[in-house]
């Protein structure tokens, strides 16, 4: 085969090669954990890797509620919503956020790593986040996978 035949393969919705990975997230830190999910609903971890299509994997992030943070980033971290009417803004620090609803901290910290478009919501609805150990995707045969370098 000559060399200077090699065809620069683009990947779209049909010859994604996607699968399913779980990570757990007990005792990893927030922004790093978040990081590399990001990048795997990307797909930046594949040789087949396009930019402007949905090749990432899907991921199914366990144990939300053993995540951890440095520093005091528990009481000084403030999410801000606001409702769109006058004086509608509301503070919540990470401790509440994370009391109130554990997976949530997790959703919105890789929400924050994609796009902010059409394709960023597309590979965000391939995260799952669940606070315990069990989640109903053992259907499709998840590859563990752990960030102990992290």
């Amino acid at each position: 085969m000559d060399h200077l035949s090699f065809k620069t393969v683009a990947v779209n919705k049909a010859n994604a090669n996607k699968g399913w990975v779980v990570v757990d997230a007990a005792d990893a830190t927030l922004g790093r954990l978040c990081s590399q999910v990001a990048n795997m609903l990307r797909g930046k971890h594949k040789p087949s890797f396009t930019p402007n299509s949905d090749c990432g994997d899907n991921v199914i992030v366990i144990n939300a509620d053993n995540l951890r943070v440095t520093g005091k980033k528990m009481t000084d971290k403030i999410y801000i919503t606001h409702s769109g009417y006058p004086g509608g803004q509301k503070r919540i620090n990470l401790r509440d956020k994370k009391a109130k609803d554990s997976t949530r901290v997790i959703e919105h910290a890789v929400r924050g790593m994609l796009q902010g478009n059409k394709l960023g919501a597309e590979q965000f609805r391939n995260l799952y986040v669940y606070a315990g150990t069990e989640h109903p995707h053992e259907a499709q045969q998840p590859k563990a996978l752990s960030f102990s370098h992290l």
